[in-house]
């Protein structure tokens, strides 16, 4: 992707990178390190291997993740988030604490 091809709204740029479930659920498992296919695949659960091996190529694509294969049989694949994709921290925190004040908030009106 260029910079040509990005949208001119920041906000709808961002989006556009991470605005898809997966995406962010990828990010949230892979802030804490690095973690093999199957680590993911298991942590985040109902996602099909297709589907998580398209959010993951389609990331490193974009930069935010980079993939090591390890020359071993059965082959060995891990997933790193790079120094881009760590920038965005401050951003799942965000979502983190909005979505527990927004629980708090509907547990209060019940």
């Amino acid at each position: 992707m260029t910079v040509d091809d990005l949208p001119s709204c920041p906000v709808e740029t961002t989006l556009s990178l991470i605005g898809d479930k997966w995406k962010v659920l990828i990010l949230r498992d892979l802030l804490p390190g690095t973690k093999r296919f199957g680590e993911l695949r298991k942590a985040i659960g109902r996602i099909s291997q297709k589907v998580l091996t398209e959010n993951l190529r389609q990331m490193e694509s974009d930069g935010l993740l980079s993939r090591k294969v390890y020359a071993e049989v059965p082959p060995r694949v891990e997933y790193t988030l790079t120094d881009l994709g760590m920038s965005l921290k401050p951003v799942l925190d965000a979502m983190k604490e909005w979505g527990d004040d927004y629980k708090r908030a509907i547990s209060a009106d019940e």
